[in-house]
């Protein structure tokens, strides 16, 4: 029986990368809005802008999804080759990850706060306060390190993350 705050936080990874779906499906309209407005002879400004803007989101939203999914890239092998002492070493990957994740998420964090108190607006013909594309990639940066943190305080209670084994965690995946 899993927990209500592993419940919780599980939903909340899902509704993260549902999020990152969702702005993959935005940036395919927004490029066919271009291509609908150069065909019509009209401008759309700062749409390979907002495109970037969701692409950006779309990364930073699906991290903590695709973490527990055991998408992101790992070194299971190494970790593989460590036998009985690979809780040392999923430990030491999970401390350091946390880490750096906490220190990315707290920097984005003060990116939007600047961002926003100082009035910063993007270059581009479209001139978006660039606070907001920024939140939802602050958004991802912090759940990503609560992701991390979450699988790291899991390790250390059952001796078991809850990343799921991918591909080529698995043994015999070549």
């Amino acid at each position: 029986m899993t927990s209500p705050i592993r419940r919780a936080l599980d939903a909340l990874y899902a509704a993260a990368g549902v999020a990152a779906a969702a702005c993959l499906v935005l940036i395919l309209v927004v490029i066919v809005l271009q291509m609908a407005a150069r065909w019509a002879g009209v401008t759309f400004p700062g749409s390979a802008e907002y495109a970037g803007y969701l692409m950006a989101s779309a990364s930073f939203l699906a991290f903590s999804s695709a973490l527990n999914a055991g998408s992101h890239i790992r070194v299971g092998l190494f970790l593989t080759a460590l036998g009985e002492k690979r809780f040392w070493g999923e430990l030491w990957c999970l401390l350091i990850a946390s880490a750096a994740s906490t220190y990315l998420a707290w920097y984005a964090i003060r990116a939007v706060y600047w961002s926003y108190k100082l009035g910063d607006v993007s270059q581009g013909q479209d001139a978006t306060a660039i606070w907001i594309p920024q939140v939802p990639m602050a958004a991802g940066a912090v759940l990503l390190a609560v992701c991390f943190l979450d699988n790291l305080v899991t390790l250390l209670v059952t001796r078991n993350d809850n990343i799921r084994p991918g591909t080529f965690d698995q043994p015999g995946a070549e």
